[in-house]
């Protein structure tokens, strides 16, 4: 999966699950500041993005993100690993 590709995932993941707007979603969205997520909504997030990737995902690889590049960065990081 191509860093764009995981981009497109990840933005149309914050579409569905959290009704955001696109136009809000831009590499540097602060996910909690900026999008206006929460704790529960990371997890869900987080659950979510298992499922499409199919790998766990640990909970401290994520414990720093905080942008959409960053959950990006995050994801393509652990596809490498496998």
């Amino acid at each position: 999966m191509e860093k764009q590709d995981i981009y497109q995932e990840v933005s149309g993941l914050l579409v569905k699950l959290f009704d955001i707007s696109p136009e809000q979603i831009t590499p540097q969205a602060l996910l909690y500041e900026d999008l206006d997520l929460d704790s529960i909504d990371a997890v869900d997030m987080i659950v979510h993005l298992q499922k499409k990737t199919g790998r766990r995902i640990k909970p401290e690889s994520f414990k720093a993100v905080c942008t959409v590049q960053d959950v990006v960065d995050a994801v393509e990081q652990l596809l490498q690993e496998s």
